[in-house]
Protein backbone atom coordinates (compact mmCIF):
# COMPACT_ATOMS: atom_id res chain seq x y z
CA UNK A 1 0.00 0.00 0.00
CA UNK A 2 1.68 7.50 -1.88
CA UNK A 3 -2.11 14.52 -1.83
CA UNK A 4 -1.04 17.56 -0.67
CA UNK A 5 -4.61 18.73 -0.85
CA UNK A 6 -5.92 16.28 1.91
CA UNK A 7 -4.81 16.87 5.46
CA UNK A 8 -4.63 13.16 6.11
CA UNK A 9 -1.90 12.70 3.45
CA UNK A 10 1.56 13.32 5.13
CA UNK A 11 2.80 14.28 1.93
CA UNK A 12 2.81 15.08 -1.50
CA UNK A 13 3.71 11.03 -2.15
CA UNK A 14 2.07 8.20 -4.37
CA UNK A 15 -1.51 8.44 -4.76
CA UNK A 16 -2.10 4.99 -5.12
CA UNK A 17 -0.43 4.42 -1.15
CA UNK A 18 -3.15 2.33 0.72
CA UNK A 19 -2.60 2.08 4.46
CA UNK A 20 -5.15 -0.45 6.32
CA UNK A 21 -6.00 2.95 8.11
CA UNK A 22 -6.01 6.09 7.77
CA UNK A 23 -2.93 7.82 7.65
CA UNK A 24 -1.46 10.60 10.11
CA UNK A 25 -3.00 14.20 9.64
CA UNK A 26 0.17 16.72 9.32
CA UNK A 27 -0.01 20.10 9.38
CA UNK A 28 2.07 22.62 6.93
CA UNK A 29 5.80 20.92 8.02
CA UNK A 30 8.53 22.58 9.69
CA UNK A 31 11.97 21.64 7.99
CA UNK A 32 14.94 20.24 10.56
CA UNK A 33 17.78 19.44 10.62
CA UNK A 34 18.49 15.86 11.39
CA UNK A 35 21.44 12.83 11.01
CA UNK A 36 21.36 11.80 7.39
CA UNK A 37 21.81 8.09 8.91
CA UNK A 38 18.32 9.14 10.54
CA UNK A 39 16.77 10.02 7.73
CA UNK A 40 18.06 7.38 5.28
CA UNK A 41 16.66 4.46 7.99
CA UNK A 42 13.52 6.40 8.09
CA UNK A 43 12.83 6.56 4.42
CA UNK A 44 14.38 2.68 3.91
CA UNK A 45 11.57 1.72 6.79
CA UNK A 46 8.69 3.51 4.52
CA UNK A 47 9.99 1.79 1.49
CA UNK A 48 9.99 -2.00 2.95
CA UNK A 49 6.54 -1.60 4.56
CA UNK A 50 5.06 0.19 1.98
CA UNK A 51 6.13 -2.30 -0.75
CA UNK A 52 5.40 -5.33 1.46
CA UNK A 53 1.79 -3.99 2.01
CA UNK A 54 1.48 -4.57 -2.04
CA UNK A 55 3.27 -7.35 -2.86
CA UNK A 56 1.64 -9.33 -0.08
CA UNK A 57 -1.94 -8.82 -0.89
CA UNK A 58 -0.73 -9.72 -4.73
CA UNK A 59 0.16 -12.84 -2.96
CA UNK A 60 -3.15 -13.24 -1.25
CA UNK A 61 -5.64 -12.50 -3.43
CA UNK A 62 -3.72 -14.36 -6.61
CA UNK A 63 -0.67 -15.52 -5.83
CA UNK A 64 1.01 -18.89 -4.17
CA UNK A 65 -2.41 -19.04 -1.81
CA UNK A 66 -5.38 -17.94 -4.43
CA UNK A 67 -7.54 -16.81 -1.79
CA UNK A 68 -9.70 -14.26 -3.84
CA UNK A 69 -12.10 -13.17 -1.60
CA UNK A 70 -11.19 -9.67 -0.80
CA UNK A 71 -13.77 -8.79 1.63
CA UNK A 72 -12.66 -11.71 3.91
CA UNK A 73 -9.44 -9.98 3.42
CA UNK A 74 -9.67 -6.97 3.83
CA UNK A 75 -12.18 -7.40 7.30
CA UNK A 76 -9.51 -9.84 8.75
CA UNK A 77 -6.17 -7.66 8.18
CA UNK A 78 -8.48 -4.63 9.68
CA UNK A 79 -8.81 -6.34 12.84
CA UNK A 80 -5.10 -7.67 13.08
CA UNK A 81 -4.32 -3.75 12.84
CA UNK A 82 -6.81 -2.54 15.39
CA UNK A 83 -5.97 -5.29 17.60
CA UNK A 84 -2.23 -3.41 17.43
CA UNK A 85 -3.67 -0.35 17.19
CA UNK A 86 -5.48 -0.46 20.72
CA UNK A 87 -2.37 -2.62 22.45
CA UNK A 88 -0.34 -0.17 21.05
CA UNK A 89 -2.75 2.95 22.66
CA UNK A 90 -2.39 0.73 26.27
CA UNK A 91 0.96 0.60 25.76
CA UNK A 92 1.23 4.45 25.01
CA UNK A 93 -0.44 5.13 28.83
CA UNK A 94 2.63 3.60 30.60
CA UNK A 95 5.61 4.17 28.12
CA UNK A 96 6.27 7.52 26.56
CA UNK A 97 7.89 5.82 23.50
CA UNK A 98 4.04 4.59 22.73
CA UNK A 99 2.17 7.59 23.39
CA UNK A 100 1.46 9.28 20.18
CA UNK A 101 -1.73 6.98 19.93
CA UNK A 102 -4.47 8.05 22.61
CA UNK A 103 -6.26 5.78 24.70
CA UNK A 104 -9.20 4.00 22.51
CA UNK A 105 -12.25 5.57 22.20
CA UNK A 106 -15.55 4.64 20.37
CA UNK A 107 -18.55 6.73 21.04
CA UNK A 108 -21.95 5.88 19.21
CA UNK A 109 -22.60 9.40 18.80
CA UNK A 110 -19.54 10.62 16.74
CA UNK A 111 -19.01 6.92 15.26
CA UNK A 112 -22.68 7.99 13.05
CA UNK A 113 -20.86 11.10 12.13
CA UNK A 114 -17.59 9.46 10.77
CA UNK A 115 -19.62 6.79 9.16
CA UNK A 116 -20.08 8.35 5.62
CA UNK A 117 -16.43 8.45 5.66
CA UNK A 118 -15.97 4.78 6.65
CA UNK A 119 -18.21 3.90 3.37
CA UNK A 120 -15.64 5.54 0.95
CA UNK A 121 -12.73 4.23 3.35
CA UNK A 122 -13.81 0.32 3.15
CA UNK A 123 -14.65 1.08 -1.02
CA UNK A 124 -11.47 2.37 -1.26
CA UNK A 125 -9.71 -0.88 0.50
CA UNK A 126 -12.07 -3.56 -0.80
CA UNK A 127 -11.79 -2.53 -5.01
CA UNK A 128 -7.85 -1.75 -4.33
CA UNK A 129 -7.84 -5.74 -3.43
CA UNK A 130 -10.07 -6.59 -5.89
CA UNK A 131 -7.53 -4.57 -8.60
CA UNK A 132 -4.27 -6.86 -7.18
CA UNK A 133 -6.46 -9.74 -8.12
CA UNK A 134 -7.22 -8.88 -11.33
CA UNK A 135 -3.86 -7.18 -12.45
CA UNK A 136 -0.06 -7.42 -12.58
CA UNK A 137 1.95 -5.24 -10.56
CA UNK A 138 3.50 -3.78 -13.05
CA UNK A 139 0.40 -2.30 -14.49
CA UNK A 140 -1.08 -1.74 -11.10
CA UNK A 141 0.20 1.55 -10.90
CA UNK A 142 -1.16 2.52 -13.75
CA UNK A 143 -4.68 1.09 -12.75
CA UNK A 144 -4.63 3.34 -9.83
CA UNK A 145 -2.94 6.56 -11.46
CA UNK A 146 -5.91 8.15 -11.86
CA UNK A 147 -6.58 8.86 -8.42
CA UNK A 148 -4.95 12.49 -9.01
CA UNK A 149 -7.34 12.90 -11.01
CA UNK A 150 -10.47 12.31 -9.21
CA UNK A 151 -8.84 14.51 -6.44
CA UNK A 152 -8.75 17.15 -8.52
CA UNK A 153 -12.24 16.37 -10.06
CA UNK A 154 -13.73 16.01 -6.85
CA UNK A 155 -11.82 19.12 -5.00
CA UNK A 156 -13.81 21.78 -7.33
CA UNK A 157 -17.08 19.38 -7.66
CA UNK A 158 -17.05 19.27 -3.81
CA UNK A 159 -15.35 21.85 -2.09
CA UNK A 160 -15.37 24.23 -4.89
CA UNK A 161 -11.85 25.02 -5.23
CA UNK A 162 -9.67 25.30 -8.40
CA UNK A 163 -6.53 23.75 -9.80
CA UNK A 164 -3.40 25.45 -10.74
CA UNK A 165 -2.30 25.25 -14.23
CA UNK A 166 0.60 23.00 -14.04
CA UNK A 167 -1.29 21.01 -11.90
CA UNK A 168 -4.25 20.18 -14.65
CA UNK A 169 -0.88 19.46 -17.27
CA UNK A 170 0.86 16.82 -14.56
CA UNK A 171 -3.21 15.28 -14.64
CA UNK A 172 -3.37 15.49 -18.41
CA UNK A 173 0.18 13.00 -18.48
CA UNK A 174 -0.95 10.95 -16.13
CA UNK A 175 -4.51 10.29 -18.50
CA UNK A 176 -2.27 9.21 -20.91
CA UNK A 177 0.01 7.28 -19.78
CA UNK A 178 -3.40 5.80 -17.89
CA UNK A 179 -4.51 5.18 -21.29
CA UNK A 180 -1.21 3.92 -23.67
CA UNK A 181 -0.31 1.56 -20.15
CA UNK A 182 -3.62 0.04 -20.44
CA UNK A 183 -3.59 -0.45 -24.87
CA UNK A 184 -0.60 -1.54 -24.22
CA UNK A 185 -1.21 -4.20 -21.42
CA UNK A 186 -0.26 -7.63 -22.19
CA UNK A 187 -2.41 -9.11 -19.73
CA UNK A 188 -5.28 -6.96 -20.02
CA UNK A 189 -8.15 -6.91 -17.55
CA UNK A 190 -11.34 -4.78 -18.01
CA UNK A 191 -12.50 -6.09 -14.38
CA UNK A 192 -8.71 -4.62 -12.94
CA UNK A 193 -9.20 -1.25 -14.75
CA UNK A 194 -12.60 -1.01 -13.39
CA UNK A 195 -11.52 -1.91 -10.57
CA UNK A 196 -8.69 0.31 -10.31
CA UNK A 197 -10.32 3.56 -11.27
CA UNK A 198 -12.70 2.59 -8.96
CA UNK A 199 -10.43 2.52 -6.09
CA UNK A 200 -8.78 5.68 -7.49
CA UNK A 201 -12.18 7.69 -7.23
CA UNK A 202 -12.96 6.64 -3.86
CA UNK A 203 -9.18 7.34 -2.59
CA UNK A 204 -9.98 10.57 -3.85
CA UNK A 205 -13.04 11.22 -1.87
CA UNK A 206 -11.60 9.58 1.24
CA UNK A 207 -9.04 12.56 1.23
CA UNK A 208 -12.05 15.31 0.72
CA UNK A 209 -14.44 13.41 3.04
CA UNK A 210 -11.24 13.59 5.65
CA UNK A 211 -11.22 17.83 5.91
CA UNK A 212 -15.02 17.44 6.14
CA UNK A 213 -15.03 14.71 9.18
CA UNK A 214 -11.45 15.58 10.89
CA UNK A 215 -13.41 18.35 13.22
CA UNK A 216 -15.57 15.20 14.58
CA UNK A 217 -12.94 14.00 16.62
CA UNK A 218 -11.25 17.35 17.92
CA UNK A 219 -8.98 17.05 14.81
CA UNK A 220 -7.23 14.15 16.40
CA UNK A 221 -6.01 11.88 13.76
CA UNK A 222 -5.20 9.20 15.81
CA UNK A 223 -8.76 9.07 16.87
CA UNK A 224 -9.94 9.36 13.94
CA UNK A 225 -8.05 5.97 13.66
CA UNK A 226 -10.03 4.33 16.31
CA UNK A 227 -13.82 5.05 14.73
CA UNK A 228 -12.59 4.62 11.37
CA UNK A 229 -11.57 1.13 11.74
CA UNK A 230 -13.79 -0.29 14.16
CA UNK A 231 -16.95 0.83 12.20
CA UNK A 232 -15.13 -0.49 9.01
CA UNK A 233 -15.21 -3.77 10.34
CA UNK A 234 -18.47 -3.74 11.20
CA UNK A 235 -19.64 -2.89 7.88
CA UNK A 236 -17.38 -5.57 6.74
CA UNK A 237 -18.66 -8.08 8.79
CA UNK A 238 -22.40 -7.23 7.25
CA UNK A 239 -21.04 -7.41 3.83
CA UNK A 240 -19.04 -10.94 3.94
CA UNK A 241 -21.76 -12.21 5.16
CA UNK A 242 -24.42 -11.45 3.14
CA UNK A 243 -21.72 -11.79 -0.10
CA UNK A 244 -21.68 -15.71 0.29
CA UNK A 245 -17.87 -15.25 0.99
CA UNK A 246 -17.83 -17.47 4.14
CA UNK A 247 -19.71 -20.06 2.93
CA UNK A 248 -17.66 -20.23 -0.55
CA UNK A 249 -14.71 -20.10 1.71
CA UNK A 250 -15.37 -23.08 3.82
CA UNK A 251 -16.58 -25.15 0.53
CA UNK A 252 -13.79 -24.15 -1.81
CA UNK A 253 -10.66 -23.12 -0.01
CA UNK A 254 -8.05 -24.98 0.95
CA UNK A 255 -5.39 -22.44 2.39
CA UNK A 256 -7.49 -21.76 5.37
CA UNK A 257 -6.22 -25.22 6.75
CA UNK A 258 -2.91 -24.00 6.14
CA UNK A 259 -0.89 -22.01 9.03
CA UNK A 260 1.19 -20.48 6.71
CA UNK A 261 -1.75 -18.72 5.12
CA UNK A 262 -2.27 -17.08 8.91
CA UNK A 263 0.67 -16.30 9.14
CA UNK A 264 0.45 -14.02 5.61
CA UNK A 265 -2.54 -12.67 6.18
CA UNK A 266 -1.46 -11.59 10.10
CA UNK A 267 1.46 -10.35 8.66
CA UNK A 268 -0.55 -8.60 6.11
CA UNK A 269 -2.45 -6.52 8.66
CA UNK A 270 0.63 -5.68 10.60
CA UNK A 271 2.07 -4.22 7.43
CA UNK A 272 -1.24 -2.37 6.55
CA UNK A 273 -0.97 -0.41 10.04
CA UNK A 274 2.90 -0.08 10.48
CA UNK A 275 2.18 2.38 7.35
CA UNK A 276 0.67 4.66 9.29
CA UNK A 277 3.53 5.05 11.41
CA UNK A 278 6.52 4.60 8.84
CA UNK A 279 4.29 7.72 7.22
CA UNK A 280 4.23 9.45 10.65
CA UNK A 281 8.24 8.94 10.87
CA UNK A 282 8.76 10.21 7.40
CA UNK A 283 6.52 13.81 7.87
CA UNK A 284 8.47 13.71 11.50
CA UNK A 285 12.37 13.43 10.39
CA UNK A 286 12.32 14.25 6.79
CA UNK A 287 11.73 17.15 4.41
CA UNK A 288 8.83 17.76 2.29
CA UNK A 289 10.87 17.40 -0.68
CA UNK A 290 12.18 13.94 0.82
CA UNK A 291 8.47 12.48 1.13
CA UNK A 292 7.69 13.47 -2.65
CA UNK A 293 11.26 12.09 -4.07
CA UNK A 294 10.75 8.94 -2.04
CA UNK A 295 6.97 8.38 -3.19
CA UNK A 296 7.75 8.50 -6.56
CA UNK A 297 10.68 6.67 -5.85
CA UNK A 298 9.03 4.00 -4.08
CA UNK A 299 6.65 3.68 -7.26
CA UNK A 300 9.61 3.09 -9.52
CA UNK A 301 11.24 0.02 -7.03
CA UNK A 302 8.06 -0.98 -6.71
CA UNK A 303 7.41 -1.76 -10.78
CA UNK A 304 10.95 -2.89 -11.31
CA UNK A 305 10.41 -5.75 -8.38
CA UNK A 306 7.22 -6.51 -9.78
CA UNK A 307 9.06 -7.45 -12.97
CA UNK A 308 12.06 -9.40 -10.90
CA UNK A 309 9.38 -11.45 -8.32
CA UNK A 310 7.04 -11.94 -10.30
CA UNK A 311 8.62 -12.08 -14.23
CA UNK A 312 5.56 -9.84 -15.53
CA UNK A 313 5.89 -9.02 -18.83
CA UNK A 314 5.71 -5.17 -20.38
CA UNK A 315 5.23 -4.57 -23.80
CA UNK A 316 6.71 -1.07 -25.34
CA UNK A 317 3.52 0.80 -25.00
CA UNK A 318 3.28 -0.63 -21.58
CA UNK A 319 6.13 0.60 -20.18
CA UNK A 320 5.82 3.62 -21.60
CA UNK A 321 2.34 3.95 -20.14
CA UNK A 322 4.15 3.38 -16.60
CA UNK A 323 6.64 5.80 -16.95
CA UNK A 324 3.95 8.61 -18.31
CA UNK A 325 1.82 7.66 -15.38
CA UNK A 326 4.98 7.58 -12.79
CA UNK A 327 6.51 11.01 -14.14
CA UNK A 328 2.95 12.88 -14.21
CA UNK A 329 2.49 11.44 -10.98
CA UNK A 330 5.86 12.91 -9.74
CA UNK A 331 5.32 16.10 -11.53
CA UNK A 332 2.18 16.19 -9.83
CA UNK A 333 4.01 16.03 -6.90
CA UNK A 334 6.87 18.73 -7.11
CA UNK A 335 4.05 21.27 -8.50
CA UNK A 336 1.91 20.66 -5.11
CA UNK A 337 5.28 20.96 -3.06
CA UNK A 338 6.28 24.17 -4.40
CA UNK A 339 3.06 25.77 -4.37
CA UNK A 340 2.68 24.89 -0.16
CA UNK A 341 5.47 26.81 0.32
CA UNK A 342 4.64 29.94 -2.11
CA UNK A 343 1.68 30.18 -0.41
Amino acid sequence: MSNSDIPMRSKDQDEAEEAFLPPPVQNKPVEKEHPVSLIATVVAFYFIISLSVVFLNKIIMSGSTKFPFALFVTWYQLVVALIILIIWSEVGKRNKLFSIIPPYEYDNTIAKKVAPLTAVYVGMLVLNNLCLKYVQITFYQVARSLSINFTILFTYLILGKKTSTPALFACAIVFFGFAIGSYGEINFSWAGVVYGVGSSAFVALYGIYVQKTLGVVDNNHWKLLHYNTTTAIIYLSVLVLISGEITEIVETSEAIYDIGFWILMTVTGITGFAINIAMFLQVRYTSALTNTISGTAKSCVQTILAVMIFQNEISGLNLLGILLALFGSGYYSWVRYKERFTK
